[in-house]
């Protein structure tokens, strides 16, 4: 059994009681507004739940990160940053990346993006806690990422790509470009192999509770846009 969440918006379980399998599950229930995911971020916990099921808060351990220094830029994308193949731009069309991202992808029928979540992400926004990265060809909008900062440390929910290198253009801006200023790190939640082909490594979740203790009450001052 995981603990359900109370009326408090800040009272979280420690993140060493969530469940090894599956990894990270560590409560249930309570809501998505501005200062419980703010609280829930700040302890390196975060929301993520299909439609018609309980909202679940996750911590998983190891945690992926990526870091500005460890960031792989490839050949070919660094060529194409160069060229300047794409325009990008920062918190200018933050609802489209959203909508981007929560939209079906090959193999997968649904989205953890629900109609409450995609809510909660806009009110994050206005709050002026969450951030998109936009990139553009031409007028049309090709991929993004959108994610949240507090402090010098910054968590990244989900990206898109509807052209080559689009979504690694986004991340580029972020980890090398410092569009969401100067992080100590993005938050990439769970591993996958894509993932640490781009240069994001796993930590131990004591070690990222650690740094993210500390990276939270840094000012990261402001990002190019």
């Amino acid at each position: 059994m995981i603990p359900l969440l109370g009326p408090d918006p800040k009272a979280f379980p420690p993140v060493t009681s969530a469940l090894s399998e599956p990894n990270g599950l560590l409560a249930a229930g309570g809501d998505l507004s501005v200062a419980r995911l703010e609280a829930a971020y700040h302890h390196g916990i975060f929301p993520w739940y299909s439609e018609g099921d309980p909202i679940l808060w996750w911590s998983p351990d190891p945690r992926i990160l990526f870091t500005p220094e460890r960031f792989h830029v490839s050949r070919s994308l660094a060529k194409w940053r160069r060229q300047g193949r794409y325009r990008v731009t920062v918190d200018t069309a933050f609802a489209d990346v959203v909508d981007g991202c929560a939209a079906p992808r090959d193999r997968e029928p649904g989205t953890w993006i629900v109609p409450a979540m995609r809510r909660a992400f806009l009110d994050l926004h206005a709050a002026g806690i969450a951030h998109s990265v936009e990139v553009w060809d031409g007028d049309e909008l090709v991929g993004g990422v959108f994610g949240s900062r507090i402090g010098r440390a910054a968590f990244g929910e989900s990206m898109f790509s509807h052209a080559p290198n689009a979504s690694k253009f986004a991340l580029a801006a972020i980890l090398v470009d410092r569009a969401w200023g100067d992080i100590a790190f993005l938050d990439a939640q769970f591993s996958t192999e894509h993932l640490l082909s781009l240069g994001a490594e796993e930590y131990p979740r004591s070690v990222f509770v650690r740094w993210l203790a500390e990276a939270a009450t840094e000012s990261p001052g402001c990002g190019k846009t």
